[in-house]
């Protein structure tokens, strides 16, 4: 079952929204429960909690040819602005696939695995610690 953020959630589907007609990817990772503040759940498990922008590696994609700026991920959103609410043979696979179609909100909003069959899905009230940028 996986785990994500309800302000994960808000802002993939925020993202969604923004994009359409256009369809969006967005690779996703995780961290252990017990990083999270406030949460109760094995300390070892897995939350999605961030995402890596969509577009910040298509410089370095366009030069080589290939994705080599994002770095692996645990799982992907994918939205279908034209429907299904389901994976289908054309997304990028993980071993967690997010899916959403319009209207971009909760009901719209689905988790499958590998083979495409949907799994139960749980969102937290519980937010990753904020990290300052050191650049």
């Amino acid at each position: 079952m996986p785990y994500l953020t309800r302000g994960l959630v808000t802002v993939l589907l925020e993202m969604a929204s923004d994009r359409d007609p256009k369809s969006l990817t967005v690779a996703l990772v995780t961290q252990p429960a017990g990083d999270l503040d406030g949460c109760t759940l094995d300390p070892a498990q897995p939350v999605f909690t961030e995402f890596y922008l969509p577009d910040a590696a298509g410089s370095l994609d366009a030069v080589f040819g290939m994705d080599i700026g994002t770095p692996d991920s645990d799982g992907r959103f994918i939205s279908h602005p034209d429907g299904p609410l389901d994976v289908v043979t054309t997304d990028d696979f993980h071993s967690v696939v997010f899916v959403a179609v319009p209207p971009y909100d909760r009901d719209s909003f689905a988790a499958f695995d590998r083979s495409g069959t949907e799994l139960p899905l749980t969102v937290l009230d519980v937010e990753p610690e904020e990290t300052p940028f050191e650049g």
